[in-house]
């Protein structure tokens, strides 16, 4: 069995990232991390005429740049594995349509990257793909005007709102050796924490960042000192004080080595509520920062754990609860 615990997915074949590609918006690019993603945008509509047209191209650019980092052309992938926040994943949809590449659209909300990783990884160590192109994407713009409601109605937020990240990322996992290589992946179990609020996600998807991640440990016999870091991808501020505080009450100290991207990728100054949130939040700050710093030594192990909230505007108007749900990735650097 590959399947170890209730879980978790132990990898026989050796699964390498070979290459990535992150392309993001001017809020991104003002932000502590801006000079780490490949390209960056002055503005939010990225030279198209709709927030939706550019998000499509900030997948389609990713996914260029991921490929020509990596050498590759698309007849040489299997499988292309995508999935956004838009209704139907549109974005990945149009943009299969001009890759040519087998394709399967994913949606797991925010955490759709790490489904997207684990599904891949999945199918090279099935032996069913050698070369398997994954992506996400997510815009400010576009989210807000479906989840939410279009900003020019100046609707107040509280500090416990995200800011939707806008970029594109892509990524390369094949069994050409790389710096990166994929251990193990836990799947997430839906976790309903009984929020009602939009406006707090942070707080409705840090329960089942923690489920995933005792899960994790418990399945492979590990503890939190295991990694070098542990990353959530959207929990905000709010999200992640929330996170830490169930893992200290569960004797599960994880605070040394613990961080999250909807964190990292803005400054106070941006004024950006509890943080970074959306599909490109936990992708492109995973494949940028953190693989740098994997490249660069300064870390060996990490456990990527990206965290979704799964409803949509028509539950929230029916004041239903949000579920969530986190996959979780482990990737050590290879020396």
């Amino acid at each position: 069995m590959k399947k170890v615990g209730e879980q978790t997915i132990v990898f026989d074949t050796d699964i390498y990232i070979e290459s990535v590609g992150t392309v993001v918006g001017p809020k991104e690019r003002e932000g502590p991390l801006g000079s780490s993603f490949h390209r960056a945008y002055d503005d939010l509509y990225c030279d198209e005429q709709s927030w939706e047209l550019a998000e499509r191209r900030l997948m389609k650019e990713a996914i260029t740049i991921c490929l020509t980092n990596g050498n590759v052309q698309t007849k040489d992938v299997d499988l292309f594995i995508a999935g956004d926040l838009l209704n139907q994943t549109v974005t990945a949809n149009y943009v299969a349509r001009e890759l040519d590449v087998p394709f399967l659209g994913v949606f797991s909300a925010c955490s759709t990257i790490t489904e997207a990783m684990l599904v891949a990884a999945t199918f090279i160590d099935g032996a069913f793909a050698r070369r398997v192109l994954v992506a996400t994407s997510s815009h400010y713009g576009a989210a807000e005007r479906q989840f939410r409601f279009p900003t020019t109605i100046g609707v107040q937020k509280g500090e416990s709102a995200s800011w939707t990240v806008t970029g594109g990322a892509a990524a390369l996992l094949s069994t050409i050796r790389s710096p990166f290589r994929i251990c193990t992946a836990t799947i997430g179990r839906v976790i309903d924490s009984g929020i009602t609020d939009p406006l707090d996600m942070g707080r409705a998807m840090a329960p089942a960042a923690f489920a995933t991640i005792r899960q994790h440990f418990a399945d492979c016999g590990l503890s939190p000192e295991t990694y070098d870091v542990i990353v959530t991808g959207d929990l905000g501020k709010v999200g992640s004080s929330e996170l830490k505080s169930l893992c200290h009450d569960a004797n599960m100290n994880i605070s040394e080595r613990y961080n999250d991207c909807g964190v990292l990728i803005y400054d106070a100054e941006q004024q950006a509520f509890a943080g970074g949130s959306g599909c490109a939040c936990c992708a492109v700050v995973t494949y940028s920062h953190f693989l740098e710093q994997m490249r660069e030594k300064k870390i060996k192990t990490m456990l990527v754990v990206a965290t979704g909230a799964l409803f949509n505007s028509t539950m929230v108007k029916q004041n239903q609860t949000i579920p969530a749900i986190a996959h979780a990735i482990a990737i050590e650097a290879v020396t």
